[in-house]
C-alpha cells in the first residue's frame, strides 16, 4: 500500500459502550454475509478465498473493458494479505446524497450497490451483482483502499465491513494494529496528491481467519493462470503478477517472483494457447457478430423506487475455434470476460448451432463422404463434432443472469438463440466458403467428424453384441434366435420363419441392425383346442412367448415387448396360410395386446418371378407377382409392349426357394417390401371366427366348409 498514510491520533479499540446505533446501520447488510459466506463466495476454503480475490479483480478488469486503464498489477505480501493496483477511474470519491456516504464507503459496506446496476457506467461487466467488494470487505480483519482522483489520493480503511482509522504508527500496517471505528460520521480522508489526470485504485486486505481456516492459501498457479486467460480476453490490457511470500514448494520460494501478460490477439491467441500439440485439420476459425432480444429489468426511477422496464439488449459473441485430429474437446465460456466453468445459455447455443451446421454439410455431401444406403441412416450426435475441438466462447452484454454469485452458470435465456444464429451463419459461410485453403480444410473437417460417427456406431455395436450375447447366455432365450444389435425396441423387428431352410436364406437378407430371425418347424400347436398347459410346454409356442418377453394372458404387458413389429414370414401356399392362422391364434388367445396395438405383421412373399429379355445386349427388369391375377395381367402388358421374357416363369414354391437378394427386395427390405398388418377391429367377431375354424366343435367347420364349397375355385388349391 502507499506510504501516504496520514498522521494518525491515539486511538483505542472499539468497547461495547462505543458500539452505537450508527453500527447497525453500516453492518445490517453485511452481517449476513459474515454469517453464511457460503451463499456469496461458495466456501470458506482456498477455493473460496480465492473468489473474493477474483471479485476485487474483476472490478478492475470491467474499467479496463470500458477502455479506461491498460495495467493491472496485483501483489501477494509476505503478510498474507493481497493487493489490487489498477489505473483506470478511481472509484467516485463524492457524496451519495440519499445515503450522505461518500462513494467508496457505499462500494464497500452497501450490498447490491455500485455502477452496474443503470447501465450507463459500463455497458458489459462482469461484477454486476454489487456485492463483490463489499462481500470481500466484510469477510477481512482489514481492508485499505485508496484512489487517487482529481489531483489527490483519497483513503479509507474497513475492519470486517466496519469503517474507521487503524493506528499503525509503530510498525507495518496489519489487521492486528488499534482500530476506532467512526461513531458520528464517516471520513474519505485525502492523504496526498497526484499529477491531474492520473487516477486509479489500490485495493490491500487481510482475509478474516475467523471465517477462513489458516490452511486456506492464495494460490500462485491459479491466479497466473486466471490473469493469462484474463489477458487473453481483453487485448491490450497487461496483467502483472507478483509474489513475495516467499512459500516453500511455489516459483517465489527462493525470492520474489514476478510475471506479466500481455495479448493482442484475443480470443484466438487463447485457441491458440490451449490447442494440443495434434496436427490441426483447420486453422484457428473467428465467429463473431452480435444479436439483439429485451428483457424486463427492476430500474430505480428518478424518485428511488424500482420500476419494471423493458429494455433492449446487446448481446456481442466472440468465438474462435480450431479442430485438431485428436479427440480431446477443451471449450471454455465466458460471460464479459468471467468464466462460466459449468457453462449455460451462451454454451448452449453454441453446441446447439455447431450440430445443426455440420450436419445439414454432411448431408448436403453424403455421396462424397460415402454416407449412402445402411451408413446413411446414422446421425451425427455432439460428441463426434466435439471431438479434437478447442474453442473459446464468449459473449458480452449488459446485466447478464447468473445462478448465483459465484457465477459459474450463465442463465439469461434469450442469448441462447443469439449465439446459435452467430454461430450458424458464421460457421456456415466458412464450411461453404471458396476459398481453396478453406474449402480443403472444411472437407478434412467434414470427414473427421464422420469418421468419428463411424467409430462411436462400431464401438457401440460391438458393446451391444456382447450384451446380447451375454442377455442370451444367462437368460432361457432358444439358440436358434438369430437376434438383431438395436436396443431401440421401435425399430427393431422379429420375423417369424418357417422352417431352417427359409431361415438360412433370411439371414443373409435381413438387416442385422434391426432384424431378429426366429424359425419354428411345421405346424405348431392349434392353441384353440390345447389347455393352457399344453401351450406353454409345446416347444415352439413357449419360444415365441419367451422371446417377445412379455409374458402370456392376463399377464402380458407390452411394454415389455422386446421388438416393435412382429411379422409372419411363411410360403406363400395352403400350409403356410395354415401356419400363418395358427400363429395367429396364438397371438389372438395368449398375447391379444399386440394385436390390438397394430404390432403383428404378415409379410406377403411373391409368387412368380418374370425375366423380361432386354434389348441390345441390355440386361432386362425382373418383375415379382403375388397372384395368378397379377401375372396374368403383368404378362398382358408385355406382349402388348413387344417384350419378351423368360420361359419358364419361375414359381416360387417357398421362402426358401429365393436367392438372399431376391428375399430381401421383395419381403424384408423396409424400402421395397409389402407387410400386411393384422388388424382386430371386433375382437368378438374375431373371437367367434377362431373358435369356428381352429376350435374344438367339428360339426359347425363342416357346416362352413360344406356352405362355402360352391364358391371355391378348384385352381387356386395347391394340390
Amino acid at each position: 500500500m502507499s506510504d501516504l498514510a496520514p498522521t494518525i491520533p491515539s486511538v483505542t479499540t472499539t468497547t461495547e459502550s462505543s458500539y452505537t446505533a450508527r453500527h447497525l446501520s453500516v453492518l445490517e447488510g453485511l452481517e449476513a454475509v459474515r454469517k453464511r459466506p457460503g451463499m456469496y463466495i461458495g466456501s470458506t476454503d482456498s477455493r473460496g478465498l480465492m473468489h473474493c480475490l477474483w471479485e476485487i479483480i474483476d472490478n478492475s478488469v470491467d474499467e479496463a473493458l470500458a477502455g479506461h486503464g491498460e495495467l493491472i498489477e496485483i501483489v501477494l505480501h509476505p503478510d498474507s494479505s493481497v493487493e489490487v493496483i489498477d489505473h483506470a477511474r478511481g472509484i467516485p470519491v463524492d457524496t451519495v446524497e440519499k445515503l450522505g456516504l461518500s462513494g467508496v464507503e457505499v462500494v464497500f459496506t452497501k450490498l447490491h450497490a455500485g455502477g452496474k446496476f443503470g447501465g450507463s457506467s459500463y455497458g458489459s461487466s462482469g461484477g454486476l451483482h454489487g456485492v463483490g467488494a463489499s462481500v470481500v470487505n466484510a469477510l477481512s480483519s482489514r481492508l485499505d483502499v485508496e484512489v487517487d482522483r482529481g489531483g489527490k489520493t483519497y483513503r479509507m480503511t474497513f475492519r470486517r465491513g466496519e469503517p474507521g482509522m487503524f493506528d499503525d504508527a509503530g510498525g507495518s500496517p496489519g489487521p492486528d494494529s488499534p482500530f476506532a471505528p467512526f461513531t458520528d460520521h464517516s471520513e474519505l480522508a485525502v492523504v496526498g496528491k497526484v499529477r491531474r489526470g492520473v487516477t486509479g485504485t489500490r485495493i490491500r486486505y487481510w482475509a478474516d481467519r475467523q471465517i477462513f481456516p489458516l490452511s486456506a492459501t492464495f494460490s500462485y498457479d491459479e491466479l497466473i493462470t486466471r490473469a493469462r486467460q484474463t489477458a487473453f480476453l481483453v487485448p491490450g490490457l497487461e496483467i502483472v503478477v507478483r509474489d513475495e511470500r516467499r512459500l516453500p514448494g511455489t516459483p517465489g520460494a527462493d525470492g520474489p517472483v514476478q510475471e506479466s501478460f500481455k495479448y493482442d490477439g484475443g480470443t484466438k491467441d487463447f485457441v491458440e494457447f490451449l490447442a494440443p500439440a495434434d496436427p490441426s485439420v483447420t486453422d484457428v476459425w473467428l465467429l463473431r457478430g452480435e444479436g439483439t432480444f429485451t428483457e424486463t429489468v427492476q430500474q430505480l426511477d428518478g424518485k428511488g423506487h424500482l420500476v419494471a422496464t423493458e429494455v433492449e439488449r446487446t448481446c456481442e459473441v466472440d468465438i474462435a475455434l480450431r479442430w485438431g485430429s485428436g479427440y480431446e474437446t477443451e471449450v471454455r465460456t465466458f460471460v464479459n470476460i468471467i468464466a462460466t466453468p459449468k457453462g449455460g445459455t451462451h454454451l448452449a447455443g453454441f453446441e446447439q448451432a455447431l450440430l445443426k451446421v455440420l450436419r445439414k454439410q454432411i448431408e448436403a455431401n453424403a455421396r462424397r463422404l460415402k454416407l449412402t444406403g445402411k451408413n446413411g441412416k446414422e446421425k451425427v450426435e455432439k460428441d463426434d463434432v466435439m471431438a479434437g475441438l478447442t474453442a473459446v466462447v464468449m459473449v458480452r452484454f449488459p446485466e447478464p443472469q447468473f445462478e448465483g454469485q459465484t457465477k459459474e452458470v450463465l442463465g439469461t435465456a434469450p442469448v441462447r438463440q443469439v449465439v446459435s444464429k452467430v454461430v450458424e451463419t458464421e460457421l456456415g459461410g466458412l464450411l461453404e466458403s471458396s476459398a481453396r485453403a478453406t474449402k480443403a480444410q472444411a472437407a478434412s473437417l467434414l470427414e473427421k467428424v464422420v469418421d468419428e460417427m463411424r467409430a462411436r456406431v462400431s464401438a457401440r455395436t460391438q458393446k451391444e453384441i456382447s450384451r446380447r450375447k451375454s442377455a442370451l447366455e444367462s437368460s432361457s432365450l432358444p439358440q436358434k434366435l438369430a437376434d438383431c444389435r438395436t436396443d431401440d425396441v421401435g425399430s427393431s423387428e422379429l420375423f417369424i420363419v418357417e422352417g431352417d431352410s427359409a431361415l438360412g436364406t433370411a439371414k443373409d437378407a435381413r438387416d442385422s441392425e434391426f432384424q431378429a430371425l426366429l424359425p419354428i418347424r411345421g405346424k405348431i400347436l392349434n392353441v384353440q383346442k390345447a389347455s393352457l398347459a399344453d401351450m406353454l410346454g409345446n416347444a415352439e409356442c413357449a419360444a415365441i412367448i419367451q422371446v417377445i418377453g412379455a409374458g402370456s394372458g392376463r399377464s402380458f404387458d407390452l411394454e415389455a415387448a422386446r421388438y416393435g413389429r412382429i411379422v409372419l414370414m411363411t410360403d406363400a401356399d395352403v400350409d403356410g396360410a395354415h401356419i400363418r392362422t395358427l400363429l395367429l391364434t396364438l397371438f389372438f388367445r395368449y398375447m391379444r395386446p399386440l394385436i390390438e396395438a397394430g404390432r403383428v405383421y404378415a409379410a406377403v412373399p411373391p409368387l412368380h418371378r418374370v425375366e423380361v429379355v432386354g434389348s441390345g445386349g441390355k440386361p432386362g427388369e425382373t418383375i415379382y407377382t403375388y397372384s395368378e391375377k397379377e401375372l396374368t395381367q403383368q404378362l398382358a402388358r408385355l406382349a402388348r409392349s413387344g417384350k419378351r421374357y423368360k420361359e419358364p416363369i419361375q414359381r416360387y414354391k417357398g421362402l426358401g426357394e429365393m436367392d438372399a437378394d431376391q428375399l430381401a427386395e421383395t419381403t424384408m427390405d423396409p424400402e421395397h417390401r409389402t407387410l400386411r398388418r393384422v388388424r382386430m377391429s371386433d375382437a368378438a367377431a374375431a373371437e367367434t371366427v377362431f373358435e369356428l375354424l381352429m376350435g374344438n366343435e367339428v360339426a359347425p367347420r363342416k357346416d362352413f366348409i360344406i356352405a362355402g364349397a360352391d364358391d371355391l375355385d378348384p385352381t387356386r388349391i395347391d394340390a
